[in-house]
C-alpha cells in the first residue's frame, strides 16, 4: 500500500500549498486504475466481454460468472451482518452518543464502508454537520477520489484528509480539480487549477472551523496492504469465465456441424445445391444412391477433462479467498457450532484483521463525536466506550441457553446477555427482568395476604345481632357461660357471711 506522506515539519494547516495538494491529487489519481478494475469486476464487467475471435461466423459467447461479487458479499455480510453494538466501562453515561449515531444512520454507513473494505482494499467514511444542523453525521464516501496524509515519522500521523473531483473547463481547455482539505481544526474546499507548473500556489479560500478536533475523514483498510477480498482471485475468475464460454462455443459448434456426403451430390451447380439444402433443412430427409454415406463432421468434446477443471478452478476461488461455497453439498447437514467454527476458519481469520481495523477506525469516529458533543455541554469519555462485533451466522438457540444457565453466578447477568443473538440492549433487559421479579413477588403477596393481619370492623347492628344469638347459643354440659360464672361468685360469698354470723352467735 502506497502512502500519501507530507513532511511534518512543513505542515501547516494555516497556511497550506495547492500545488503539494494537487501532487498528491494527480499521484493518487494514479492509482485509481486497479481500484476501477475491481468494482468492474464486481459489477460483472470481466476480461471476458473483451475477448474476440478471428472468425467472426464462428460462436463467440461470453459467459461471465461474478464470483467476485458473491465473494465480497459473503464476507462482507459475515462481517457487518450485524450492526455493531457499544459498551462502557466509564462512569459517564453515552446515550446522548449512541442516539446521535442512531440519527446519523451510522449502521448503513458501516455496511458501506465494510463492502469497499471487500472491493478496493479500503473504505472512507467524512463525518460533518449538515448546514443549518447542529448534530453530527457520517457519509460514506468513494475510495476513488478519497486518501490520507500522513507526516513522515515512524508514527504516520494523520495530518489531513482529502476528497476531490474533476471539474472540466471547456473555455480554458484546462482540469481543475476541486478537493475538501480536512484538517484537525479546519476544512477548506480548493479550486485547484491543473496548469503544468511546478511553482507553489498559495491558498486563497477561506477556511471553515469544523470544531471535531480531528480530521474528518475517517479509513478504514481491509488489510494490512489495503487488498480486496476477490482481488488476488481475478485471474482464476477469468479461467473460469474462458472455460465456461469455450463450452458453449463447443456445445453451438456441435448443433451446427458440418453435413459430409460420400459418393454422392446434392445437385449439378451451385443453384440446385442451395435448393437442395433448403429442402433438407425443411423436411429433414436425404435420398442418396446405393453405396453412398452421409455423416456429420464433429470435434470430439472431452466433457468429463472439462467438468474436472471447472471444479477445480472453482475450489481454487473459494479456497485462495477463504471464503466458504455454501452451494456446495459438502458443507450444509445438521453439524455442531464447533463443526460450523471449523468450516469457517479461513474466513474467520480473514475477518479477524478486518474488525481489528475497523475497530481502530471506530475509536477515531468515536473520538470526532464526542469532541463535537462536547460543545453542547456534553461530556463523556471517549477511551471508555469499546465498540462490539457479531458474526452474521445461524445460532443454536438450545446450545448457548445450555451455555448460560452452567455459567450462572461465575459470570456477570450482562455479559451472559451479549451471548443471546436476540438481545441488542442487556443493560435494558437486566432492568425489565429486575421490574418483572418486582411485580411477581407484589403479586404473591397480594395473593397469600402477607402484611398486616386486621380483624374486620362490625357494626352496632351487627353486634347486637351477634349478641342475641350468643344467648340463644347451647353450650355442652360442663361449660359455663360469663354470665353464669358471675351469677355463681355473689352466691359463695353469701354462703361465706353466713358461715361467719353463725359463728359469732356462737
Amino acid at each position: 500500500m502506497v502512502r500519501f506522506t507530507y513532511p511534518a515539519e512543513k505542515f501547516d494547516e494555516d497556511n497550506l500549498d495547492k500545488s503539494i495538494i494537487l501532487t498528491l491529487v494527480k499521484k493518487h489519481e494514479g492509482m485509481v486504475g486497479r481500484l476501477m478494475k475491481n468494482k468492474k469486476y464486481y459489477d460483472g464487467h470481466h476480461a471476458i466481454e473483451q475477448k474476440k475471435r478471428e472468425d467472426e461466423a464462428a460462436p463467440n459467447s461470453k459467459v461471465v460468472c461474478n464470483h467476485a461479487k458473491e465473494i465480497a458479499d459473503t464476507v462482507t455480510g459475515y462481517f457487518m451482518g450485524h450492526p455493531v453494538t457499544y459498551s462502557n466501562t466509564g462512569r459517564r453515561d453515552i446515550e446522548p452518543l449512541l442516539k446521535a449515531f442512531d440519527d446519523a444512520n451510522v449502521d448503513d454507513v458501516d455496511a458501506d464502508n465494510a463492502l469497499d473494505m471487500s472491493i478496493y482494499g479500503a473504505g472512507y467514511e467524512y463525518v460533518y454537520v449538515k448546514e443549518g444542523e447542529a448534530v453530527p453525521t457520517s457519509k460514506n464516501i468513494s475510495p476513488l477520489s478519497t486518501f490520507i496524509i500522513v507526516d513522515d515519522t515512524i508514527e504516520e500521523n494523520e495530518l489531513c484528509g482529502v476528497y476531490y473531483y474533476k471539474r472540466k473547463n471547456s473555455v480554458e481547455n484546462s482540469d481543475t480539480y476541486v478537493a475538501t482539505v480536512s484538517t484537525s481544526n479546519y476544512t477548506y474546499v480548493l479550486n485547484i487549477t491543473d496548469s503544468g507548473a511546478d511553482a507553489s500556489m498559495p491558498v486563497t479560500e477561506l477556511p471553515e472551523r469544523h470544531f471535531f478536533g480531528e480530521p474528518q475523514i475517517i479509513e478504514y483498510l481491509n488489510n494490512k496492504e489495503a487488498i480486496g477480498d476477490f482481488e488476488q482471485q481475478i485471474p482464476l475468475i477469468d479461467a473460469y469465465n474462458t472455460l465456461m464460454s469455450d463450452r458453449i462455443n463447443d456445445k453451438e459448434q456441435f448443433i451446427d456441424a458440418v453435413l459430409v456426403l460420400y459418393g454422392a451430390l446434392m445437385g449439378d451447380d451451385e443453384e440446385e445445391v442451395s435448393e437442395a439444402q433448403k429442402q433438407l433443412r425443411k423436411e429433414k430427409l436425404l435420398e442418396l444412391p446405393e453405396n453412398a454415406r452421409a455423416e456429420y463432421l464433429l470435434r470430439q468434446m472431452d466433457e468429463s477433462g472439462a467438468e474436472v477443471l471447472r471444479k477445480a478452478l472453482k475450489e481454487d476461488i473459494y479456497n485462495l479467498s477463504h471464503v466458504p461455497n455454501f452451494m456446495d453439498e459438502n458443507f450444509a447437514g445438521n453439524i455442531s457450532g464447533v463443526a460450523m467454527e471449523y468450516k469457517l476458519l479461513g474466513m474467520e481469520m480473514l475477518t479477524k484483521v478486518k474488525e481489528r481495523n475497523y475497530r481502530k477506525g471506530l475509536r477515531k469516529r468515536i473520538r470526532l463525536y464526542c469532541n463535537y458533543l462536547k460543545l453542547m455541554a456534553v461530556k463523556m469519555e471517549a477511551g471508555s466506550i469499546m465498540p462490539a462485533f457479531s458474526r452474521a451466522l445461524p445460532k443454536n438457540l438450545m446450545e448457548l441457553s445450555q451455555i448460560v444457565t452452567n455459567l450462572q453466578n461465575n459470570v456477570s447477568d450482562k455479559t451472559l446477555l451479549k451471548l443471546l443473538p436476540f438481545v441488542e440492549d442487556p443493560d435494558y433487559e437486566i432492568k425489565e427482568v429486575e421490574k418483572h421479579k418486582a411485580e411477581e413477588v407484589k403479586r404473591q403477596q397480594a395473593l397469600f395476604s402477607v402484611g398486616a393481619n386486621t380483624p374486620p370492623e362490625f357494626g352496632e347492628d351487627e353486634e347486637e345481632e351477634d349478641t342475641a344469638l350468643s344467648g340463644t347459643d347451647q353450650k355442652p354440659e360442663g361449660v359455663a357461660t360469663s354470665q353464669q360464672k358471675e351469677e355463681k361468685e355473689p352466691e359463695k360469698d353469701r354462703k361465706e357471711k353466713d358461715k361467719q354470723a353463725v359463728s359469732g352467735r356462737e
